[in-house]
């Protein structure tokens, strides 16, 4: 009895994999290693069917069109934009080509996945802010580490909490090919915005250095104070990115999107601390991990950093017959920009 269980378990299972099926058309923009590596393999997972992919070089559209036999490959985004049986746009290009290809885009009543940075400016949010609530179609920003599960888990505990401080190090090696602010540090201030809002700059020193750059924060949200060292200027094999949160209860450690942790405080005895009176057991409290021993779905970078979940929650916003409030569009971005912009200008003074 519990085999036949089981085995119409794994029956089921696998039906509702196989009923999972996509209509419209998708294209995408752009053909590089982290598109290759992190938002194809979700796509075709997720059996989303792309009508195009476009790239610069005329070169590697006969490569493409070999990879990917149903695609046609192209070197004009007009081609695309023409084309009414194309529903959605996925953009991840240069960062310096995305401001253009949005607006392009938008412009055409495409709904839009762009991946970050979406822009390199707030004046140019501002704009697309404005083409995206004039637009009848979805837009979103791939800010992956929102949709991660761990930080989920993370932002529905804090509604229960009083926080009290933060620090967060996000230190990965040197970064010459492009804008570190807008490229790299727009993933941890995105994530600080995103779990304790709207941030005011208290305090921002900036170290240069042969080998990178070192940003030291000090942020001011609601009635919350945060520490954050961002740097180019460790190593990316030893990349670090950790977020510890204290709150009147205990501490929250998140680590790489790949653990999460809370660890309780023993409280106070007449004002007096109980661990100092008295030895108790203590005790961490996992909350979220990646199991790497079974290579299912849900233990998959792919998943556990929200590249899943961020393109699964776009294409049903497209799918669905009413055009929702998308919550991660460029309005949802307007927080970490202005946070952007006021450390830029802090850095020039």
């Amino acid at each position: 009895m519990i085999d036949d269980i089981i085995q119409r378990y794994k029956q089921l299972r696998n039906l509702r994999m196989l009923r999972q099926t996509v209509d419209g058309q998708y294209a995408f923009v752009g053909i590089g290693n982290h598109s290759i590596s992190n938002l194809y393999p979700v796509l075709d997972y997720l059996h989303i069917p792309l009508k195009y992919i476009c790239c610069q070089s005329n070169g590697k559209l006969p490569l493409i069109e070999r990879q990917w036999r149903t695609v046609h490959a192209t070197t004009r985004l007009n081609e695309i934009l023409a084309d009414d049986s194309v529903q959605g746009v996925f953009v991840s290009a240069a960062p310096t080509a995305h401001f253009d290809i949005a607006r392009q885009v938008l412009g055409n009543g495409k709904a839009l996945f762009i991946e970050k940075p979406p822009c390199h400016s707030l004046a140019e949010l501002q704009q697309l802010m404005e083409l995206e609530q004039a637009a009848t179609t979805v837009t979103a920003v791939g800010m992956q580490k929102r949709h991660a599960p761990a930080t989920r888990i993370l932002a529905k505990r804090l509604k229960g909490e009083t926080v009290l401080t933060y620090n967060m190090k996000y230190l990965t090696g040197n970064y010459p090919e492009g804008d570190a602010i807008t490229d790299l540090f727009i993933h941890p201030l995105d994530c600080v915005c995103h779990l304790f809002g709207k941030a005011e700059v208290c305090c921002c020193e900036h170290i240069r250095g042969k080998g990178g750059t070192t940003l030291l924060l000090t942020l001011r949200h609601k009635a919350i104070t945060g520490i954050l060292e961002l740097s180019t200027a460790y190593s990316w094999q030893h990349a670090t990115e950790v977020l510890a949160i204290n709150t009147e209860r205990g501490t929250y450690a998140l680590e790489k999107m790949e653990t999460l942790a809370f660890t309780p405080k023993q409280g106070l005895l007449l004002g007096v601390p109980l661990e100092k009176v008295m030895h108790r057991n203590t005790y961490t409290e996992v909350l979220f991990t990646r199991n790497n021993f079974v290579p299912t779905v849900v233990n998959n970078q792919l998943y556990t950093q929200g590249f899943l979940d961020e393109i699964k929650t776009f294409v049903e916003a497209v799918q669905s017959s009413i055009r929702p409030a998308h919550p991660y569009g460029f309005c949802s971005m307007y927080d970490t920009y202005s946070l952007m912009t006021t450390i830029n200008e802090r850095l020039k003074s």
